[in-house]
């Protein structure tokens, strides 16, 4: 007895090694599979993304609004942070339900006849691209009032919509999982070419839906992305919204964004509106508040 028991001992071993594995850290094994072929292992990728500093680009702005072009500033803030899927919010400390995401915070300042614009947007995409957003917000501040926007990736994406305009009040919504236009930056910075091209439905840009006053829904789309010159340019066409918005980004890692254009149709002109970078710098922004950080901003021109 005691020597059959010895044979079958690595049987009986393997067996229990085979059905009593961790399923967590299968799970996790794969997840980093994915996401790894997501990035295509892009060498300098980690090196890039988790130096512990966020890229922060201006950019000079002509923003179209009421019929008329304006001139601002835009700003781009892309860094990565560990998120709670659950909660959806950044994560305090470090745990195995946290999973990488890229972080983009868009802003626009101008200034229409006597009062301002204020306008941000956050994007929160995981690094592996074959995921959805799992968070957008967007909001708006002059001095008419407040519109703020947020959407949820749960069963279905979950929209709460704010604003103080009588036809566009408070309200709820809940759409399908298309892809989303605010989404793209995001993965335009991880993989330009995990992007598909072609026709389909897509829920545009927070803040063009909610300035413009359009149905929170997908629209028919065509994407493109071309290589000319030293640059890549992705495009997203509207053909019932007779919008087209088009991302000039670099050919090569980190894919960094140099410029858009986004031509739209308001009080009854088609018009466009343009970024063009002005500096790009990394840093650990969230440490600098002191007078002296002040240089720091100089540096970006604004």
């Amino acid at each position: 007895m005691k020597r059959m028991f010895n044979i079958y001992t690595p049987l009986i071993f393997s067996f229990l090694l085979l059905f009593c594995a961790n399923p967590e850290t299968k799970k996790e094994n794969t997840t980093t599979k994915t996401i790894a072929k997501s990035v295509e292992k892009h060498p300098k990728f980690n090196e890039y993304w988790y130096a512990g500093k966020a890229e922060i680009t201006s950019y000079t702005l002509s923003q179209v609004r009421y019929g008329e072009i304006h001139t601002g500033t835009a700003v781009t803030i892309f860094v990565t942070e560990d998120f709670l899927p659950k909660k959806q919010v950044k994560a305090d400390y470090k745990n195995d339900k946290n999973i990488p995401i890229l972080k983009l915070n868009s802003t626009k300042k101008f200034t229409t006849g006597i009062y301002p614009y204020s306008l941000m947007t956050s994007t929160f995409s995981p690094i592996d691209v074959n995921q959805k957003a799992i968070k957008i917000s967007f909001s708006s501040q002059e001095w008419c009032g407040n519109t703020f926007v947020q959407l949820n990736n749960k069963n279905n994406f979950q929209i709460d919509f704010h604003s103080y305009f009588e036809s566009n009040a408070d309200k709820k919504l809940t759409l399908k999982k298309h892809p989303l236009e605010n989404d793209f930056w995001n993965q335009l910075r991880i993989n330009p070419k995990s992007i598909t091209k072609g026709r389909y439905k897509v829920i545009p840009s927070m803040e063009y839906l909610a300035l413009h006053h359009k149905e929170i829904k997908a629209y028919d789309a065509e994407t493109n992305l071309i290589e000319k010159g030293g640059f890549q340019y992705f495009s997203v066409y509207y053909p019932e919204l007779k919008r087209k918005i088009t991302l000039k980004l670099t050919k090569e890692f980190p894919y960094s964004i140099e410029g858009w254009e986004e031509t739209t149709h308001s009080r009854g002109k088609k018009l466009t509106t343009t970024a063009t970078k002005i500096k790009t710098i990394k840093s650990a922004y969230w440490s600098k508040n002191g007078v002296a950080d002040i240089e720091e901003r100089k540096e970006l021109g604004l």
